[in-house]
Protein backbone atom coordinates (compact mmCIF):
# COMPACT_ATOMS: atom_id res chain seq x y z
CA UNK A 1 0.00 0.00 0.00
CA UNK A 2 2.53 2.09 0.80
CA UNK A 3 4.75 1.62 -2.69
CA UNK A 4 1.27 2.71 -4.34
CA UNK A 5 1.05 6.10 -2.84
CA UNK A 6 4.70 7.27 -4.60
CA UNK A 7 3.99 5.81 -7.93
CA UNK A 8 0.38 7.47 -8.04
CA UNK A 9 1.91 10.80 -6.88
CA UNK A 10 4.36 10.56 -9.60
CA UNK A 11 2.10 9.44 -12.46
CA UNK A 12 -0.30 12.67 -10.92
CA UNK A 13 2.36 14.79 -10.92
CA UNK A 14 3.66 13.52 -14.65
CA UNK A 15 0.06 14.40 -15.86
CA UNK A 16 -0.17 17.71 -14.68
CA UNK A 17 3.40 18.80 -15.22
CA UNK A 18 4.36 17.12 -18.89
CA UNK A 19 2.33 14.83 -20.75
CA UNK A 20 1.01 17.57 -22.72
CA UNK A 21 4.78 18.19 -23.78
CA UNK A 22 5.08 14.95 -24.06
CA UNK A 23 2.11 14.30 -26.69
CA UNK A 24 3.62 17.60 -28.62
CA UNK A 25 7.02 16.19 -28.93
CA UNK A 26 5.71 12.42 -30.22
CA UNK A 27 3.58 14.97 -32.53
CA UNK A 28 6.20 16.58 -34.15
CA UNK A 29 8.33 13.65 -34.06
CA UNK A 30 5.65 11.80 -36.38
CA UNK A 31 5.44 14.96 -38.55
CA UNK A 32 9.58 15.18 -39.01
CA UNK A 33 9.46 11.27 -39.85
CA UNK A 34 7.34 11.92 -42.24
CA UNK A 35 8.32 14.72 -43.87
CA UNK A 36 12.04 12.60 -43.50
CA UNK A 37 10.11 9.86 -45.55
CA UNK A 38 8.35 12.13 -48.40
CA UNK A 39 11.86 14.09 -49.21
CA UNK A 40 13.53 10.55 -49.23
CA UNK A 41 11.07 8.51 -51.30
CA UNK A 42 8.68 10.97 -52.73
CA UNK A 43 9.03 9.55 -56.01
CA UNK A 44 6.39 6.83 -55.06
CA UNK A 45 4.24 9.42 -54.86
CA UNK A 46 5.68 11.20 -58.03
CA UNK A 47 7.73 13.41 -56.27
CA UNK A 48 11.28 12.93 -57.43
CA UNK A 49 13.23 15.26 -54.44
CA UNK A 50 16.32 12.96 -53.94
CA UNK A 51 17.99 11.22 -56.77
CA UNK A 52 17.61 7.57 -56.92
CA UNK A 53 21.48 6.58 -55.69
CA UNK A 54 20.56 8.50 -51.81
CA UNK A 55 17.03 7.05 -51.88
CA UNK A 56 18.71 3.89 -51.92
CA UNK A 57 21.81 4.67 -49.04
CA UNK A 58 18.80 5.64 -46.80
CA UNK A 59 16.30 2.20 -47.59
CA UNK A 60 17.74 0.27 -44.49
CA UNK A 61 16.61 3.17 -42.48
CA UNK A 62 13.17 4.22 -44.24
CA UNK A 63 11.88 0.78 -44.50
CA UNK A 64 10.43 0.71 -40.86
CA UNK A 65 8.64 3.80 -41.51
CA UNK A 66 6.97 2.74 -44.91
CA UNK A 67 3.76 1.14 -43.70
CA UNK A 68 2.65 4.26 -41.32
CA UNK A 69 3.64 6.90 -43.88
CA UNK A 70 1.22 5.29 -46.52
CA UNK A 71 -1.21 4.90 -43.34
CA UNK A 72 -0.62 8.35 -42.57
CA UNK A 73 -0.35 10.08 -46.07
CA UNK A 74 -4.02 7.95 -47.42
CA UNK A 75 -5.26 8.73 -44.30
CA UNK A 76 -8.70 11.05 -44.60
CA UNK A 77 -8.28 14.14 -42.65
CA UNK A 78 -10.72 15.32 -40.06
CA UNK A 79 -11.23 18.67 -38.11
CA UNK A 80 -10.96 16.87 -35.34
CA UNK A 81 -7.34 15.53 -36.39
CA UNK A 82 -6.07 19.01 -36.13
CA UNK A 83 -7.50 19.68 -32.56
CA UNK A 84 -6.47 16.28 -31.32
Amino acid sequence: MASKIPRALGEILYGLAIHEQVRTLVRQRGGLEHLFVLISFGDLLGLPVLPPYYSMRLLPYVVPLINNWKRRILRERDLMDAIF
